[in-house]
């Protein structure tokens, strides 16, 4: 429902960046040499809209988290989601962003089982999905998949630290790395995942001084999401960051406006508008000709009371 919808007269695209962003994609080795330079910023959407205005909005990388499962699609973990509806989103997001470099996020167990079983999915989100990149969780254990993905020609963003798909493993949404023994595993892990070819590596869910030490340690850039502020970039949901998921709310997240609030309010508008009949006014209606309505004569009244004798 809604009808066909269509330009304004006079409207350019190009000019405008609305529907075409002429801008440069962001390419993984500007994102490599990014590090010690500036720092990157990346965003986590799941849908053509949103990707329109994280690309307008000049962020450098936009992620099709996993964390679809739980903000869009209602479930109450990552592990709900799978393959087909990872990349129906990422192909969606890949339609409206020209400038930022998507991520795909590969989902539970469609890396895990065998190498060739992650490059394979891996390859599905650069062809079908039109991603540049994908990302994975885990740090010496999937080494040997991300090394045949890389092999294989496609950039690989690594992710250490609260991995959500080993939320069962860790007993919930837990800080790790909080001990010197778990912390070396979290730079171990990190160096390589460094070593294997990863372009990036997300660090979520590690103490602030950890983080620094990973940063510090590592060739690749380092993307933050509660991991203080000396990685090299950071990245939330742009759902926490728009105040549009309120299950709950990460110590981490900021959120930047409450859309949720002035939604209802909307809505609630609209319902209203609806119900007393001030909805659709005259500039909201299409009109006809007085001759043309004339031409009909009693048409109308005669077919709806035939109608009725009908029944």
């Amino acid at each position: 429902m809604g009808g066909e919808r269509s330009l304004p007269s006079g409207y350019n695209p190009i000019e405008r960046g609305n529907i075409m962003n002429m801008k440069k994609r962001v390419t993984v080795p500007e994102v490599i040499a990014a590090k010690g330079k500036r720092k990157l910023t990346m965003m986590t959407a799941y849908d053509y809209p949103m990707a329109l205005l994280v690309d307008q909005s000049d962020i450098d990388m936009i992620l099709v988290g996993d964390s679809l499962a739980m903000v869009v699609l209602g479930h109450e973990d990552t592990l709900s989601v799978g393959m087909e509806e990872m990349l129906h989103h990422t192909l969606a997001v890949s339609r409206g962003a020209k400038r930022a470099l998507v991520v795909g996020d590969m989902p539970f167990m469609s890396y895990q089982a065998s190498i060739e079983q992650a490059v394979l999915n891996a390859g599905r989100f650069l062809k079908e999905a039109r991603a540049q990149a994908v990302k994975l969780e885990g740090g010496v254990r999937v080494v040997p998949q991300i090394k045949a993905m890389v092999e294989a020609q496609i950039p690989v963003q690594g992710h250490i630290g609260l991995t959500p798909q080993s939320l069962a493993q860790f007993g919930g949404f837990k800080v790790q790395g909080k001990t010197a023994e778990a912390a070396k595993v979290l730079i171990e892990d990190a160096q390589a995942l460094a070593d294997a070819g990863c372009f990036s590596i997300v660090l979520e869910g590690i103490p602030t001084p950890i983080a620094t030490m990973i940063t510090e340690a590592v060739p690749i850039p380092t993307i933050g999401i509660g991991a203080g502020p000396h990685c090299d970039g950071q990245v939330l949901v742009i759902h926490d960051v728009l105040g549009l998921f309120d299950r709950f709310t990460p110590r981490f997240v900021k959120r930047y406006a409450q859309l949720g609030t002035l939604i209802k309010e909307a809505l609630t508008q609209y319902r209203e508008e609806v119900e007393n009949g001030s909805f659709p006014g005259p500039e909201h209606t299409f009109s006809m000709d007085d001759e043309e309505v004339a031409k009909l004569g009693g048409a109308g009244r005669k077919k709806s009371s035939t109608a009725k004798a009908r029944k």
